[in-house]
């Protein structure tokens, strides 16, 4: 039973996936399915099949708490669509959720104009989120996401051509209508990246190949890809299970720079702009920190040189931009980036924002570095995040920056104080006080 319930997560409906989550609720409370106990970690940026994930709305929800963690966040590119859903399985499962969604900007019009900032695929080009969107302008967040989607639409399929221009001669086609949106939630406002692309080329290959030693062959041979490392064990491994996602890993590594077509203005706004539409959605606006990669964790992005070089320009310059938050992954970088990273944040006055980019299965729901001492401010942020959220979706000038206010190291923390206790609730926040007694006795 509890093996086609969490199945039925992925089902095709909405009401299907949440029905699947009550019914795993049920037997969670009849204590027929235990989940473990919540540690204190938190997660703000778990992507769906809204974008690109294994996980729907839902199942992202319940592996959340299969993982333990005490809050999770719904994050997809261009897409929003999922949000209300994650919103309601967060309350069946009875785990605390934040949302908010993730774009490309343009930084053309800024001093960081020709730096590789943190897209590894586009100069002047970066990631940046809005965290704890207000739950009453998910409708117009949707309406301001749309039309980047048609825009990316033109360059998914100009991307295909570029594929296929490459694969043609080796007897392969991919048809984007028939291979890659079928792979995605673009029928229900949801996004299609170039995972999607790479992903249905997987499956071709691994249809027309097999899997292990022909395949290997064939990326080695014929694409000039060559898995090394971990990469190879996996694509070596017969009876992989997520064998599909380890070799779009491979493909996305060593494949993108020679199909990827540049995001024109229409599906990368300029910064500036993105940052104020975001702020009228009562949203954070927030810089993706990714940081110089030696070896990538999830085995998607090969050695490359980020921010690190220029990294107090880069502070100056979103805060001149007007963001409010940096976001960074403990798990991904040294302490000495980390180090650096939060020291800037406390010049500056950022709020920081954790979470673990999940959009494949090998990836943790946990990160393990949330429990050293030194981190131990990014629960605080988190439920300030969640108190925000809940601010602004009761009144838009309740939100944490509403008023727009200066913030320093001193500024900041005390809105994270107050907007925490919002966040942590009566319930919560009596919970985690005879959590603290128990251990102090």
């Amino acid at each position: 039973m509890k093996d086609e319930l969490i199945n039925q997560l992925n089902a095709p409906s909405e009401a299907q996936r949440l029905k699947a989550a009550k019914e795993l609720k049920k037997l969670v409370d009849r204590k027929i399915i235990s989940t473990p106990a919540r540690e204190g970690y938190t997660n703000n940026h778990v992507h769906t099949k809204y974008s690109f994930s294994p996980y729907s709305p839902s199942k992202a929800v319940w592996m959340a708490v299969s993982a333990g963690l005490s809050t999770v966040g719904i994050i997809d590119h261009d897409a929003i669509n999922g949000a209300e859903e994650f919103i309601r399985a967060g309350e069946i499962l009875g785990i605390p959720t934040t949302i908010g969604f993730e774009m490309r900007t343009d930084w053309s019009e800024t001093p960081l104009n020709g730096r590789s900032i943190n897209n590894p695929d586009q100069i002047s080009n970066a990631y940046i989120c809005a965290h704890g969107l207000a739950h009453t302008r998910i409708e117009k967040a949707d309406g301001y996401l749309s039309r980047i989607r048609r825009a990316r639409e033109k360059r998914n399929r100009a991307m295909t051509d570029n594929l296929n221009g490459i694969l043609r001669p080796l007897g392969i086609h991919i048809d984007y209508d028939k291979d890659v949106l079928a792979l995605s939630y673009a029928k229900y406002g949801g996004e299609v990246t170039e995972r999607h692309l790479l992903f249905a080329l997987s499956k071709i290959l691994i249809g027309k190949f097999g899997r292990g030693e022909p395949l290997v062959s064939f990326l080695k041979d014929k694409l000039n890809i060559e898995p090394d490392g971990e990469q190879a064990q996996y694509l070596a491994d017969e009876k992989n299970e997520i064998y599909e996602y380890d070799l779009l890993n491979v493909l996305k590594s060593g494949f993108v720079s020679r199909i990827y077509e540049k995001a024109a203005a229409d599906e990368a706004p300029p910064v500036k702009d993105a940052v104020e539409a975001i702020k009228a959605l009562g949203a954070i606006p927030t810089y993706c920190y990714l940081g110089d990669v030696d070896s990538s964790p999830t085995g998607d992005k090969k050695a490359q040189r980020f921010e690190d070089a220029y990294l107090d320009e880069l502070f100056r310059v979103c805060r001149e931009i007007g963001f409010r938050a940096i976001a960074y992954m403990p798990s991904r970088n040294t302490i000495r980036q980390l180090e650096r990273v939060m020291d800037l944040c406390r010049v500056y006055g950022f709020m920081q924002i954790n979470g673990e980019d999940i959009n494949q299965p090998r990836q943790r729901f946990v990160c393990a570095q949330l429990k050293e001492p030194r981190f131990s401010h990014l629960a605080d942020s988190t439920w300030a995040l969640i108190g925000h959220e809940k601010a602004a979706t009761e009144d838009i000038n309740e939100a944490m920056f509403a008023g727009e206010p200066d913030t320093d190291e001193r500024t900041i923390n005390e809105l994270i104080a107050k907007y925490k206790i919002i966040g942590l609730g009566e319930t919560e926040g009596k919970r985690i006080e005879n959590k603290r007694g128990q251990n102090l006795r």
